[in-house]
């Protein structure tokens, strides 16, 4: 995913050096969440700099596409993009997270865990770009999400851990009941932060 040529991807970059800043200052997840809320506010209030590769919808489900993981795996950046309709198991996350709307709208509904079992609190959120919202299992871990857009949809989510790797939970309507999942990536490749560097002819 190269972007040679042109700076488009500097908003990305200047996320990405933002975040590794909070989190080499601090651990505390409330100030993590609010000041990466701001830092994630930013960087969905303008739009262009998503790599095409990582913007791109797939007909049988949602894609995630990782767009950048913290070498110590302190944090990851993922853009989850949505065809109409699509939507997500009912799951948790297990770190924290913020979610930031980049195009089109989404619907979380809000689930609670009992007995094992995820129950709707019948509390939903609707995201238009520009929003930010935030998860974690101290603050609520549990949802679906859908693609209420007529379009595609795409949102950008921050993870407190490699998310790709770690083991969370989602319901499965037709066992009833819980069951371990890795969601892995849809990208080999992520996307060149220092697409600045021009080449230029000896």
């Amino acid at each position: 995913m190269s972007d040679a040529g042109s700076d488009q991807i500097a908003p990305l970059r200047r996320f990405v050096r933002g975040m590794t800043n909070l989190i080499d200052t601090t651990d505390d997840e409330t100030v993590l969440l609010a000041q990466g809320r701001e830092l994630l506010a930013e960087l969905v209030g303008q739009d262009g700099w998503l790599p095409e590769p990582c913007a791109t919808a797939r007909s049988d489900r949602y894609a995630q596409y990782l767009l950048h993981c913290d070498p110590l795996e302190r944090f990851s950046m993922v853009s989850f993009v949505w065809g109409p309709g699509q939507r997500t198991p009912v799951h948790n996350h297990t770190v924290w997270g913020l979610v930031g709307q980049l195009r089109g709208s989404e619907q979380a509904e809000e689930y609670e865990l009992h007995d094992g079992v995820p129950s709707g609190t019948g509390r939903t959120a609707v995201m238009t770009r520009g929003d930010v919202d935030a998860v974690s299992p101290t603050i609520g871990d549990w949802h679906r999400v859908t693609n209420t857009s007529d379009d595609v949809a795409i949102s950008i989510h921050v993870y407190g851990g490699n998310v790709g790797a770690l083991h969370r939970l989602k319901f499965d309507e037709t066992a009833g009941r819980c069951v371990d999942f890795v969601s892995g990536y849809d990208n080999d490749t992520v996307p060149n932060l220092w697409g600045k560097s021009v080449p230029t002819p000896c």
